[in-house]
C-alpha cells in the first residue's frame, strides 16, 4: 500500500541504534564549541566571528529541513541516514584538518547539510518502530547529544593532546560503526514515488494537523531558545561567575540542562502531553527567574542550580509538545511533519543566540546581554503558556480535527495524543 510501513522486525535494537545516531550527530554539532576560544587565539578573530560560525550552522540546518525533510518518505530511512552519515564524516574530516576560518565555516555547513537531513527520518524511524518510545527517545536523544559532546570536548580540549583533532576523529570512528550498523538494519516504510517533488521547500504539516502544531510550536521555541543561551552565551558565563578558565566548566551548564532534560523527558513520558507541557513552562519560567537572580548576584552555584531545574521544564515542555503532534501523524507524514518541529526548534535556538552574539560585540557586554537574553526567554515562556491555555480550551468547529470526539466534538490536542500512546503502550498500532 502507497506509504504504508514494512513488516516491522526492528525492535529496541533498533530504537537505541537511531537514538544513538541522533545523540552522535548532535554531539559533533557542539563539539566545536569548547574549541572556538582555541581558534580564535589561533586565528585572531573576534567574537562576531564565533556568532557567524554559529549562525552559519544554524541556517545549513534549517535549509536543509525544508529541503531534505520529506525525502526518507519515499526513498526510505536507510539511504537518507547513509548519506547523511557520509557527508557527516566528511565534515568531521574539514574540521580536523582546519587551518583557517574558511575551513571552520566549510566544516559546519556540511554539518548543519547533514544533521538537518538526517534528523526528520531519524525522527520518523523512531515513530515507524514504536510510537510512545519512539516520541520520548526523540525527546531525550538530542540533548543528551548537545550536552555530552560539548562535555567531552571541553575534557579533550584541557586534558588530552592535539584536541582540535582528538575529537573529531573519535567522532568519526563512531560514525563508522553506525553507518555499518543502518546497513544491516531494517527498512521502516515501503518506497513511494515523488522524491524529486519532495526535494521542493515546504512546510510538510498535513492539512488536519495545523491547529495542533501551531499550539505545540511556542513551546518548542521557547525550550529551544533556553538551550541557544547554554550553547551561545553560556560558557563565557559560566566562567566568568566561577573565576575558572577551564573548558570542562564552560561546558557545565550546557551539560547539566540537557542531562536534566534527558531525565525529565523519560520520567514524564506517561504523563498527557498537555500536562507535560504545561508543566515544561512553569517550571522553565521559575527556572529563568532563578538563573536572573543568580547572574545578578555572580552566584556560580545559584546559575548551576537553576540550570538543573531549567532542564527539567525543557525535557518537559519539549518531549510533551513533541508527542502532542507525532503521535497523530500518518507514517508517510513523519519525516517531514518532524522535520517541520525541528525548524521551529532551531530557530529558537538559532535566532536569539546568533541576536546575542551581536549585542555582546556591540552592546552592553556579556553580562548585560545574558540577562537581556533571559528576560527574552522568560517572555517567550510566557507567551508560549498563555497561547497553550487558550489553545486548549477554544473549541474547534466540528469536523476540522481528524480526532473528533462523540458528538461531532473535536478532542483537545493532549487528549488525542494521550489516547495514542495509551495505544502503544497495550500493544495497539
Amino acid at each position: 500500500m502507497n506509504g504504508s510501513a514494512a513488516p516491522r522486525r526492528t525492535g529496541r535494537g533498533g530504537l537505541f541504534l537511531l537514538g544513538s545516531i541522533v545523540v552522535s550527530l548532535l554531539a559533533a554539532s557542539s563539539a566545536p564549541t569548547p574549541l572556538y576560544a582555541t581558534y580564535a587565539d589561533a586565528w585572531h578573530f573576534s567574537p562576531i566571528t564565533t556568532t557567524v560560525v554559529f549562525g552559519v550552522y544554524a541556517i545549513a540546518v534549517l535549509v536543509s529541513l525544508l529541503v531534505f525533510g520529506r525525502v526518507s518518505d519515499h526513498l526510505g530511512r536507510r539511504p537518507v541516514l547513509l548519506t547523511a552519515l557520509a557527508l557527516q564524516t566528511v565534515a568531521l574530516a574539514v574540521l580536523a584538518t582546519a587551518h583557517g576560518v574558511d575551513a571552520l565555516l566549510l566544516g559546519r555547513v556540511l554539518q548543519g547539510v547533514s544533521t538537518g537531513g538526517a534528523v526528520g527520518a531519524l525522527g520518523a524511524a523512531m515513530l515507524d518502530v514504536d510510537r510512545h518510545r519512539g516520541a520520548v527517545t526523540n525527546a531525550a536523544a538530542p540533548g543528551i547529544g548537545t550536552g555530552s559532546g560539548a562535555l567531552l570536548s571541553g575534557v579533550l580540549v584541557q586534558y588530552a593532546p592535539a584536541p582540535t583533532h582528538l575529537v573529531y576523529l573519535l567522532l568519526a570512528g563512531v560514525f563508522a560503526v553506525q553507518g555499518a550498523a543502518v546497513l544491516r538494519m531494517p527498512e521502516t516504510v515501503r518506497r513511494t514515488p515523488g522524491a524529486r517533488a519532495a526535494l521542493v521547500p515546504r512546510m510538510a504539516v498535513p492539512s488536519g494537523l495545523w491547529g495542533t502544531v501551531l499550539a505545540a510550536a511556542p513551546i518548542l521555541f521557547a525550550t529551544w531558545a533556553l538551550a541557544g543561551f547554554y550553547g551561545s552565551l553560556g560558557p563565557a558565563l559560566a566562567r566568568r561567575l566561577s573565576g575558572s578558565d577551564s573548558s570542562v566548566v564552560a561546558g557545565l551548564g550546557l551539560f547539566l540542562l540537557t542531562v536534566a532534560a534527558t531525565v525529565s523527558a523519560a520520567v514524564l513520558g506517561r504523563v498527557p502531553p498537555r500536562r507535560a507541557m504545561v508543566l515544561g513552562i512553569a517550571v522553565l519560567m521559575a527556572a529563568t527567574l532563578a538563573a536572573l537572580a543568580a547572574v545578578g548576584a555572580e552566584s556560580a552555584p545559584g546559575f548551576f542550580g537553576s540550570t538543573v531545574v531549567a532542564g527539567i521544564g525543557f525535557g518537559a515542555g519539549f518531549q510533551g509538545g513533541l508527542r502532542t503532534v507525532v503521535s497523530r501523524a500518518e507514517p508517510r507524514e513523519r519525516a517531514g511533519l518532524m522535520s517541520v518541529l525541528y525548524v521551529v526548534s532551531y530557530l529558537g535556538m538559532g535566532v536569539p543566540s546568533v541576536v546575542a552574539g551581536v549585542l555582546v560585540v556591540h552592546g552592553g557586554g556579556l553580562v548585560p546581554t545574558a540577562l537581556l537574553y533571559m528576560w527574552a526567554v522568560l517572555a517567550l515562556s510566557a507567551a508560549a503558556l498563555v497561547g497553550l491555555l487558550l489553545t486548549s480550551r477554544s473549541p474547534r468547529p466540528a469536523g476540522t480535527s481528524p480526532t473528533a470526539g462523540p458528538a461531532g466534538r473535536a478532542s483537545a490536542p493532549g487528549d488525542a495524543a494521550h489516547r495514542d500512546a495509551g495505544a502503544v503502550s497495550s500493544g495497539g498500532r
